[in-house]
């Protein structure tokens, strides 16, 4: 076996075909769009590349065909927030061979370790955590649009080889076809927010839909800043793109924002489960793929919704404003009732606040993906990340270090 560098239009042609073929006969495995996947590789398209760089594998066998792929990636932004300089590598398919595996993650370690890199971070993607993050360990069902489904061999294969479990990624799953959605006790509180003063919720409409990107990454920028050590400031530019990308199958009364004395203080963002239309089109947006399309949801079939990222202003956390917001998308549940299940997904075992809201609503655990970290020296010492987030936020000197 060879590993080769994807670098002709026929390499990367095949990076997007080796997974159909794998796949082939899963039935829970839904192609994702072939374009999505390219546009990541594609400076052009993806922002990461204005401060990292990628690079793409395939492996072929003896025979001449392709029996494993694999990307890595350095985003210079997130490489210095932690502990170690970390890279990461994600697209990994593979054959259930022990060796085609590790000749790819060898491939992958060898191109960041020449980058200076001391932590691998993996299977992500390059870009945002909504999509293409973690490794499927429970739930060995079909995905909602944007979670990565994977072979089950493949967790063996990133243990053995000294992978270890950097968090842990929870969905739960709530079914909303039932009479009553959301316990009595949550929603007297929604009750109870709804009705003071100066609170006012207002959905998503495409109209308004440069204001809402506004308030959107307001809101975002100024929850996360809060703990997230690798946080990158979101920009409404960057936001407005991403909405008018999901317009095709967004539904406006499932974006929620909660306003006080007119300040944007809270949003939660609902998308229909596209992959419930994807699984018919093969990955690729050809002229009938489009009407094929228009044809699946005109018949409602997206019957599942993912909720996507939520954020609440630091000063509104706990004061039951999540729960108003659910109190809307309730009525909305009940006026749309093709909708039939709630997917919250996904939410890492480093946020018990989430965790506590999701149960809260009567909301089971249906999946679990894992982010793992693998350390260039074995010998260093292994923090999960909660642990390593925690320590760096009281390590004032370290962070200072790390800015220089």
């Amino acid at each position: 076996m060879n590993v080769r560098k994807v670098v002709s239009p026929a390499d990367k042609k095949e990076f997007l075909l080796f997974p159909k073929r794998l796949y082939s006969k899963d039935p829970h495995w839904v192609c994702p769009l072939d374009n999505e996947i390219a546009g990541i590789f594609d400076p052009e398209v993806n922002r990461a590349f204005s401060h990292g760089e990628a690079e793409r594998w395939l492996l072929i066998n003896g025979s001449g065909e392709t029996v494993g792929r694999i990307a890595a990636f350095i985003d210079e932004v997130r490489a210095k927030v932690y502990r170690y300089r970390t890279g990461g590598l994600g697209f990994f398919e593979v054959i259930n061979d022990r060796e085609a595996a590790f000749m790819l993650f060898d491939t992958a370690r060898e191109w960041l370790v020449e980058r200076g890199v001391e932590a691998i971070d993996g299977p992500i993607n390059f870009g945002e955590n909504d999509s293409h993050w973690g490794l499927l360990v429970e739930g060995f069902m079909q995905q909602a649009f944007g979670l990565p489904y994977n072979m089950s061999y493949y967790r063996n294969f990133f243990e053995e080889y000294g992978f270890r479990n950097y968090f842990e990624q929870y969905s739960y799953h709530k079914d909303i076809a039932a009479v009553e959605v959301f316990p009595e006790r949550f929603m007297k509180i929604a009750d109870w927010i709804s009705k003071r003063p100066g609170y006012s919720f207002h959905h998503f409409t495409r109209k308004e839909r440069v204001k809402f990107a506004s308030d959107m990454a307001d809101i975002y920028n100024s929850t996360w800043s809060q703990f997230k050590e690798d946080f990158t400031p979101l920009e409404p530019e960057i936001l407005l793109k991403s909405l008018e990308k999901s317009s095709a199958f967004m539904d406006e009364e499932l974006i929620w924002f909660a306003y006080h004395n007119d300040k944007p203080v809270a949003f939660f963002v609902i998308l229909p489960d596209l992959n419930q239309i994807l699984k018919h089109l093969d990955g690729r947006l050809t002229l009938i793929n489009k009407i094929r399309f228009l044809w699946y949801k005109s018949r409602k079939t997206m019957t599942r919704l993912r909720a996507v990222v939520a954020g609440v202003n630091p000063s509104y956390q706990n004061s039951g404003i999540e729960s108003a917001i659910f109190k809307q998308l309730y009525h909305v549940f009940k006026s749309k009732p093709h909708y039939r299940e709630l997917e919250l997904s996904w939410v890492g075992d480093f946020n018990p606040k989430m965790i506590s809201i999701y149960e809260a609503i009567g909301a089971e655990r249906k999946k679990m993906h894992i982010t793992y970290r693998y350390l260039v020296d074995p010998g260093a010492p292994f923090t999960r990340y909660k642990d390593e987030m925690e320590s760096l936020s009281g390590d004032t000197g370290s962070k200072e270090d790390k800015s220089k």
